[in-house]
């Protein structure tokens, strides 16, 4: 006599709905993590320094930028930023900003030299910009 197994739907479906997540997960860290620290570009061309600032573990990468004073900054926000971090601001300099996109960006002129902070409005994601 033959015997008949039954497999159930659920037993089926279980392993692809592991690997969907795993999939899922693989990509949600390239986005928040690599791609950040690929899209950094920090330097000046011509008089103006542009900085390219993303998003990784729910902050700004870099949270460390190095600018010259007297020398207009022109900041964006990378596609990673996402939420409260699109807001952008450096009290110390009047800087505040919705950048609702990457080609958005944030202009201003430091005008004194130090170490000041930058935040995103609600103050979960901040920074320090170093400005000599």
């Amino acid at each position: 006599m033959k015997e008949e197994i039954t497999i159930k739907k659920s037993m089926i479906y279980f392993p692809g709905i592991i690997i969907l997540i795993i999939v899922l997960g693989y990509f949600m860290l390239q986005i928040n993590g690599t791609n950040a620290a690929e899209n950094i570009v920090q330097g000046s061309k011509g008089d103006v320094q542009k900085i390219i600032l993303g998003m990784k573990n729910y902050n700004y990468y870099p949270d460390t930028i190095t600018v010259k004073s007297g020398k207009p900054v022109s900041i964006s926000l990378d596609s990673s930023v996402s939420g409260c971090l699109r807001s952008f601001s450096i009290r110390d300099f009047g800087v505040s900003k919705y950048a609702r996109t990457p080609s958005e960006t944030i202009d201003f002129v430091p005008t004194k030299k130090g170490t000041f902070g930058f935040s995103c409005s609600m103050g979960m994601g901040f920074g320090k910009i170093i400005v000599e």
